[in-house]
């Protein structure tokens, strides 16, 4: 088993929770989420995000908007909707949970017999 593997199965495991993080105090475009993944060590590609994103705004969570810009053509914006701003604070939850129980989890020092 490859560790390189596993690696991108829990980074693309928490992909979606970081993307709604991302977009929860304001709106950004793609070139934006990447470079935030990228400055926090997500490596990610277009390839992975773009479907990611259409995924997300079919089930309501995101909507987009085109913006001019003054170096290239149109941008597109995402946005979290009030649903998707419901399910990020569920997802929040969840997430600390899970880090509570991961913790306790890897840092028990004795195992049961």
């Amino acid at each position: 088993m490859k560790i390189e593997n596993t690696k991108a199965q829990m980074r693309k495991g928490v992909l979606e929770y970081c993307i709604l993080s991302i977009l929860k105090d304001e709106d950004a475009y793609v070139a934006e989420i990447l470079e935030t993944l990228k400055d926090a060590k997500m490596l990610v590609v277009e390839g992975t995000i773009y479907p990611l994103l259409t995924r997300l705004k079919n089930a309501g969570l995101l909507n987009y908007r085109w913006e001019e810009s003054t170096s290239g053509p149109p941008r597109k914006y995402y946005g979290l909707t009030e649903t998707g701003k419901l399910f990020l604070k569920e997802l929040n939850g969840t997430w600390s949970d899970l880090q509570n129980a991961v913790n306790l989890v890897t840092s028990t020092k004795t195992t049961k017999k």
